[in-house]
């Protein structure tokens, strides 16, 4: 290994005040740690960008522990075994490692997937094989509970969760109605993932259009976004609906509570007449222990060529920041992507 490599890195410079800047971020660049016995060094290919990173820079109370300032930024990544002092790990092999915004790691081996010494599609990992695939597949089967002749809605419906949602919905013999940003956007959902239909949020019609479209209500919502999709959503929900909650993400740059009328009274009384099961959750930590099961059957599928898959690849760690800004406010399209550096 050479002396002369150095780690680059992106740090949390400041806790952002609503929407992320670029002074939240600081680019610097540390001399690699040695690799003591036991341990591997890990050379990072491919990061993945996801919207719960913009929770951990907050202090707020939360599931996981925040981002500390001056600490490298969070994050999945898929790596190559650069340099190994591990008997379990050969140089060259893949895994699926959690080492944040960073070129290099040093691991023992904890937490570590292997992916193999060549896999097809080694950034999968970070999206319809990995935590945005899992979450899609438990969060509508096992929460979700689709039947034959349902009708589910589901928000950022060409972002990786929500595709992969609609298009399972689909494999269940369900109506499948997305919601996007744009029209590009929604002719993806329709015509690539095979949506029935998809509605811009953007359009000054939204509500009205979704109730054309729900003409016998909803059953499954499958809620990544809140705000004024779920207010349009609400009204539309059939008794014994059910709602996986996974995300929020209209919310996530929110400083102050939204305006307008206080909906908890409605919410709750829907929730109540309607009999609505509106179950939150968090993919590893509840359903960890079945990631093999979603694994067999997304590979299956896959293969078949039954679920069909975007990514987004933006080339260069130094990108990050400005990638993940625009990921919070859509402009995304399909699984966003982080290329850090050519495989070994």
């Amino acid at each position: 290994m050479s002396a002369s490599l150095e780690n680059n890195r992106i740090v949390l410079a400041s806790r952002p005040v609503g929407a992320p800047v670029t002074d939240n971020f600081r680019i610097e660049s540390q001399p690699l740690p040695s690799v003591n016995e036991g341990e591997v060094l890990l050379r990072t290919i491919y990061l993945s960008l996801d919207p719960y990173m913009r929770g951990r820079m907050s202090d707020a109370k939360s599931y996981a522990d925040p981002v500390e300032v001056d600490d490298v930024m969070v994050g999945s990544t898929v790596c190559q075994v650069e340099v190994s002092n591990h008997p379990d790990f050969e140089v060259g092999e893949w895994v699926l490692a959690y080492t944040g915004w960073q070129s290099y790691a040093v691991s023992n081996g904890e937490g570590l997937l292997k992916l193999g010494k060549s896999p097809s599609h080694p950034s999968y990992a970070l999206g319809v094989m990995g935590m945005p695939g899992f979450t899609a597949y438990m969060g509508l089967l096992d929460i979700g509970q689709p039947k034959q002749g349902d009708t589910l809605v589901v928000a950022a419906a060409t972002g990786p969760v929500g595709a992969t949602v609609g298009q399972i919905g689909k494999l269940k013999g369900c109506k499948v109605v997305g919601i996007a940003g744009g029209e590009e956007k929604c002719r993806h959902a329709v015509e690539t993932l095979g949506f029935d239909v998809c509605i811009d949020h953007k359009a000054d019609d939204f509500a009205e259009q979704l109730a054309a479209a729900c003409d016998k209500g909803i059953d499954v919502y499958y809620e990544n976004v809140g705000g004024k999709v779920f207010d349009a959503v609400l009204p539309l929900l059939n008794t014994g609906a059910r709602i996986p909650v996974c995300g929020l993400i209209s919310q996530y740059n929110a400083t102050e509570l939204p305006e307008g009328p206080d909906r908890m009274y409605m919410l709750m009384g829907t929730l109540l007449v309607k009999r609505i099961k509106m179950q939150g959750f968090i993919i590893f930590d509840d359903y960890g222990h079945r990631y093999d099961e979603f694994a067999t059957d997304m590979s299956k599928w896959l293969a078949e060529g039954k679920i069909q898959y975007k990514e987004q690849v933006v080339d260069g760690l130094e990108n990050a920041p400005q990638a993940f800004m625009g990921l919070l406010e859509g402009k995304n399209f399909g699984k966003l992507v982080i290329k850090v550096a050519d495989p070994l």
